[in-house]
């Protein structure tokens, strides 16, 4: 963190605040914004974390439970290095930004709510650009063996480099990773007229709930099916302009089942055109970062034509319950000029959020 803070600063932070606030800085010197030319009260944060503050809270637990056998002598700082809410108003402060500002929580689809939330914002007009992203930090003790204990993490502790292979006959959970992702939402005519650099056109978004179990998806995906078709919904873009799904793909045996599922039904057999892949495979999962990150994996396969693989599937690793005629985009990265694209987010408790990105023409 002091390559980024002051130690008294950094001190401050728990490391998914850290994050986020590295995170925004890049995106916000990227959009190259004039601030003395802007209305900050247009100017807004949206930003997601499913963890929080973990890190700060077994800590302190540990510290004041463990080491001084119950006296309770906590810093002023607990708090807020704990609630999620917190890297939003941290950016606000930093920047100025002073309209609207929030977290969202949805566990692992934490990110794709706060960027669908974010583009409300600006579609009913109470916002110009959105600050809009997510970050986690949550690889603890804690953190692993919660997950652990679940069974949803991968136990093939002797190749974690290859222990992420979603849609392989031998997957066995996610690894998990952390980090954060930031993305600058702007209102088209805004961006036009100060001449933004623009990755990607926005066409839509959906959310949805499985209503079925506290952790495992519905086994037809009937709540993914129904949030890719609300994001395309939106701006009436037809299915078959969809060339690329960045999937949840967390490797685990029944989630990675029920996407394709839902895939198939909501496609077609247009889903057979569609290029298909788990970036996962290659970042781990970020938990409620996981839309941030996977976001702007998808925008930039679209701006680039470029569409990132799904690696670790080795032949004969093939499972009798996933249709390899889909185009699952194994082991190598492929050129396709992607029209739409779509990111998918699926979490415990059943929240789904799905992200439509289109190709910019301008």
């Amino acid at each position: 963190p002091l390559d980024y803070f002051e130690r008294k600063e950094a001190s401050k932070y728990s490391m998914f605040e850290q994050y986020a606030l590295i995170a925004a800085k890049e995106a916000i010197e990227d959009a190259a914004f004039q601030f003395e030319n802007e209305n900050l009260e247009r100017f807004g944060v949206v930003w997601a974390s499913g963890e929080g503050g973990v890190d700060t809270f077994e800590e302190d637990v540990k510290k004041h439970y463990t080491v001084d056998n119950g006296a309770v002598r906590y810093s002023p700082f607990f708090v807020p290095k704990v609630i999620t809410d917190m890297p939003a108003g941290y950016i606000s402060i930093a920047y100025g930004f002073s309209g609207p500002n929030y977290g969202t929580v949805s566990a692992c689809a934490s990110s794709n709510t706060a960027i669908a939330s974010a583009i409300d914002q600006i579609r009913l007009g109470k916002a110009d650009v959105i600050v809009s992203g997510g970050s986690e930090g949550a690889i603890t003790p804690a953190g692993v063996g919660g997950f652990n204990a679940m069974r949803a993490l991968s136990t093939r502790n002797d190749s974690p480099e290859t222990a992420s292979r979603p849609f392989s006959k031998s997957r066995d959970g996610f690894v998990l990773g952390e980090g954060a992702a930031c993305l600058i939402l702007e209102e088209l005519e805004h961006a036009l007229a100060r001449g933004a650099k623009i990755y990607a056109e926005v066409v839509g978004s959906g959310m949805s709930a499985d209503a079925y179990h506290m952790t495992a998806p519905h086994p037809e995906g009937l709540g993914a099916k129904r949030v890719m078709e609300l994001a395309l919904a939106e701006m009436d873009v037809p299915k078959e302009e969809v060339d690329y799904i960045n999937t949840h793909g967390t490797s685990t045996y029944y989630g990675d089942i029920a996407e394709l599922k839902a895939v198939k039904a909501a496609f077609g057999e247009h889903a057979y055109q569609i290029n298909l892949s788990s970036t996962k495979s290659m970042t781990g999962h970020l938990l409620g970062a996981a839309g941030a990150v996977e976001a702007v994996a998808t925008v930039l396969a679209v701006k680039h034509g470029i569409v990132p693989p799904t690696i670790n599937h080795e032949d004969g690793d093939e499972d009798p319950d996933i249709d390899y005629n889909l185009n699952l985009t194994f082991n190598k990265a492929c050129q396709r000029d992607i029209r739409v694209a779509l990111s998918n987010t699926f979490g415990f408790g059943g929240h789904n959020a799905c992200i439509a990105f289109r190709k910019w023409q301008g």
